[in-house]
């Protein structure tokens, strides 16, 4: 009888166990790691395919991204804990669920943290400059600049911009004045159409869980997505057209990815006008024609540069 007790306290610590485990997982947001894809945009740019030290660098910093990322979100869960209890979709956050306790969260938050700026670390100086930057502009950002129409849509496009720095600063390549361009309207596009997919989702309770949503008005929302929208067209467009792209990959062709980059903007307006997602990582990762899209472009792009 002891036994068969015991064997089934054995059993229930297991499960408690596997499910501790698999909230923390949860709360380290694995999913919202294709964002720190932007750091290869360095690389794939750089016209260096054939530096392997380079390469590894590149994976590496993805990695440290990856976990300061991760602490960024424990963090952020940590600061909104009781505002998530009340929304109507982030209440079943682990924390926010009280899945796991909050020495546990941050505990996560120190770990993922450190790691993430050692292994920074091998990577340059600068990179480990960036990976800090990057945690105290969301300590900012979640303490006061989301509450701040327009300027947290900034602030989301600043962290996207930010692993575009380190994957070419922080690797000592030097990016186009273009290629930024790009990068600033395409994260400023995603944080404004985050935005409109949020009012969307949250309707008449918006207000009470992201009061910076009421500043935006559905029309200032769509003036703003398709100028951005129409700033990421032309600026990638004038980028693969200047004579400094040409002389660097010795090729006049990456003019033939701009229809895959018109579709792949078409596709996510339609989307978040439709409410699928408010989450760009999401859409990435879910939608097939997304996929696709990027995939094709990311293939075409190669075998032009090579």
């Amino acid at each position: 009888m002891k036994s068969t007790v015991q064997a089934v306290e054995y059993g229930e610590d297991s499960l408690v166990s596997k499910r501790s485990l698999r909230a923390l997982w949860h709360l380290a947001r694995p999913a919202q790691w294709t964002k720190n894809l932007f750091v290869f945009v360095g690389i794939i740019f750089s016209n260096q395919w054939n530096d392997s030290g380079l390469i590894l660098r590149t994976i590496v910093a993805v990695m440290a991204f990856s976990l300061v990322s991760s602490s960024v979100y424990i963090m952020n869960d940590l600061i909104d804990l009781v505002r998530d209890r009340l929304h109507p979709i982030k209440r079943y956050r682990p924390l926010a669920a009280g899945l796991i306790s909050l020495y546990s969260a941050r505990l996560l938050l120190f770990t993922c943290l450190t790691l993430g700026l050692l292994l920074g670390s091998i990577v340059s100086p600068i990179t480990v400059g960036l990976l800090a930057v990057y945690f105290i502009q969301n300590i900012v950002y979640s303490k006061v600049l989301k509450h701040v129409v327009i300027l947290d849509a900034f602030s989301i496009s600043f962290g996207f911009m930010l692993r575009i720095f380190v994957g070419t600063w922080g690797l000592g390549i030097e990016p186009s004045r273009w290629l930024l361009l790009s990068g600033l309207m395409v994260t400023l596009f995603l944080g404004f159409g985050k935005r409109l997919a949020e009012s969307n989702k949250l309707s008449a309770q918006s207000f009470a869980h992201r009061p910076v949503l009421g500043n935006y008005s559905l029309g200032l929302l769509t003036q703003l997505i398709d100028i951005t929208a129409g700033g990421v067209i032309i600026s990638y467009s004038l980028y693969t057209l200047d004579a400094s792209t040409d002389a660097l990959h010795q090729t006049t062709a990456l003019i033939y990815t701009v229809p895959l980059v018109i579709y792949g903007i078409f596709r996510y307006l339609f989307l978040i006008h439709k409410g699928e997602s408010a989450d760009p990582s999401r859409v990435l990762v879910s939608d097939p024609h997304i996929i696709i899209t990027v995939c094709l472009w990311l293939l075409s792009v190669i075998w032009i540069l090579n």
